[in-house]
């Protein structure tokens, strides 16, 4: 294997089978020190949202207006007929922009309205199952009053739980999807009730042993909800309200809104086989529409600044203004993996973390998010102190439409993008872009005598996916791997590693999967011997950056 210095720690991991030579890396230091707002160094929070600049958030404008475009694209292409997009750093609002219909079809055959309804900034949306995290928001809250504790017994507290060998199931593992559960159960179809059908939830049986699977089911965040009716002695939407929504001032964020809002809510599907025609100001899911539109998994109405604040809320340690609503401990457990033993499904308490397929160049054990059935998407970076919304009405008028993975992805991608990297300051670096299935390579011709190679280099990659790869080559046809980069690179660093004799050639190639992309990978002031270099040739599809 490569031998590594002690000289500091290797910002890499490095890769291949034959003692080449020696591979070392140092810190570089950044533009401004640590305050200058690059990535992982967002710089002071405002208690609160506010309307704020692109520069005073410490953020790049290009990519935040090619958000635009993207969004239109979908629009064209019938992912959705409508979207809104929010953006804030530090409590920077540096985006808010709506586009497109809120309703636009009155049946699944893409008939159109006679007046269609524009959307607007104040859209309010049918959330899905991002109401899971106001429902373990809503639990934690009674957790702070000394009401139960994480792995206490469901059954506890809901005895008709216990029932079909339930009774160990914890609290902790509702909220984390390891309860056991299946993944959905029809509770529309049965009882006769909202009690009713409640009570088939919870006396529902187990389809795996508890704590032994991750299976997303919306029975774990029904039954939560029950929890916390049950421990407040409040139905769930009047307890959100009186504890998390109305301190907050969420004006706009209810479950059942009246009537007179209809004309500023996102139209959903077309469900004639429930006799509802275009569900357009109730709830879309057709369990939470049988539990009386408020259920522990869906339910939620919100437009996408009131959903702001709450998501600020946490970025700001549970308070947000002069309003505290958790305590920082508790917001820690909300967003820290409570499931290490279920690698790629990492979850806090309601929140989903680190999910590449959503959240893409944000991702990052230290990001938070959910999606929502309906279109919707969250993503809250901590160390960036960035929220990123994505709400549309994708399932307006069929959920047979264009699945909307890509365009939360791009629209993560650039919000992520419009972040500065960590470049030493007024320093232009190679940056190798983004995309699926590359294999980009940026070439670099030496003279055959160089004994030593020294770069600098930054790096977010998906992790074991995607790599940036350092390779020589003494003809141009077989190359050697010298190291290999994948994950979180840390700070800027330079790499100093010894050629093997005969180097001709230096390469820097970046290697993607089929699916996310990370921050990407900057690579600059290449040096040979202490002599400066410069690409030889097409430098296929690298580009120089400052940001």
């Amino acid at each position: 294997m490569l031998k590594v210095t002690k000289k500091a720690r290797v910002a890499a991991v490095l890769a291949g089978t034959m003692a080449i030579g020696t591979v070392f890396a140092m810190p570089v230091t950044a533009g401004g020190g640590a305050v200058n707002k690059q990535w992982d160094r967002p710089g002071p929070m405002s208690p609160v949202l506010h309307p704020g600049s692109v520069k005073g958030a410490g953020m790049v404008q290009a990519p935040l207006d090619s958000i635009d475009g993207a969004i239109e694209q979908s629009i064209a292409d019938r992912t959705f007929p409508g979207a809104v997009v929010f953006v804030a750093r530090n409590g920077h609002v540096v985006k808010h922009e709506a586009y497109g219909h809120s309703a636009l079809y009155t049946d699944d055959r893409f008939t159109e309205m006679d007046e269609p309804v524009a959307m607007t900034e104040e859209t309010i949306f049918d959330l899905a199952s991002i109401s899971k995290i106001f429902t373990t928001t809503a639990a934690m809250k009674l957790y702070e009053q000394g009401l139960f504790s994480l792995d206490d017994p469901v059954a506890a507290y809901i005895p008709e739980f216990a029932d079909n060998g339930k009774e160990d199931v914890t609290i902790r593992q509702l909220m984390t999807h390891t309860s056991g559960f299946t993944a959905w159960v029809p509770l529309y179809s049965q009882g006769e009730s909202r009690e009713d059908r409640l009570d088939i939830a919870h006396r529902y049986p187990l389809a795996n042993p508890p704590g032994t699977k991750y299976t997303y089911s919306d029975l774990n965040m029904i039954t939560l909800g029950s929890l916390v009716e049950r421990l407040s002695g409040k139905r769930l939407d009047e307890f959100i309200k009186d504890e998390i929504t109305g301190p907050l001032g969420m004006k706009d964020t209810m479950y059942n809104p009246p009537a007179e809002l209809k004309h500023r809510i996102a139209a959903t599907e077309y469900q004639p086989a429930l006799g509802r025609g275009i569900v357009w100001g109730s709830v879309h899911d057709e369990n939470a529409w049988s539990l009386d539109g408020v259920a522990g998994h869906a339910g939620v109405f919100s437009t996408a600044s009131d959903l702001a604040k709450f998501a600020h809320m946490f970025l700001n340690d549970g308070r947000y203004g002069g309003k505290r609503i958790l305590k920082p401990e508790t917001v820690r457990l909300l967003e820290e993996n409570q499931i290490p033993g279920f690698p790629g499904n990492d979850h806090g308490l309601g929140w989903e973390l680190n999910q590449g397929w959503y959240m893409d160049a944000l991702a990052d054990s230290g990001t938070a998010g959910h999606t929502g059935y309906t279109g919707t998407s969250i993503a809250v970076s901590k160390k960036n102190q960035t929220i990123a919304i994505l709400l549309t009405n994708r399932v307006h008028p069929s959920r047979n439409t264009i699945s909307l993975n890509t365009i939360r992805r791009t629209v993560a991608r650039h919000v992520a993008d419009a972040i500065p990297a960590p470049l030493p300051k007024h320093d232009e670096m190679w940056f190798s872009g983004y995309g699926d299935r590359l294999d980009r390579t940026l070439e670099f011709r030496l003279s055959g005598e160089a004994t030593e190679l020294s770069f600098d280099s930054w790096h977010r990659l998906e992790d074991g996916s995607d790599f940036g790869r350092v390779e020589v080559s003494a003809d141009g046809v077989d190359w050697t791997e010298l190291a290999a980069l994948t994950g979180n690179g840390g700070d800027m660093e330079r790499v100093t590693a010894e050629l093997p004799e005969g180097t001709e050639l230096v390469r820097f190639r970046y290697d993607t999967d089929a699916s996310v992309n990370g921050r990407g990978w900057y690579v600059g002031n290449v040096l040979a011997d202490g002599k400066t270099v410069e690409p030889s040739g097409d430098t296929e599809g690298w580009a120089l950056r400052d940001y």
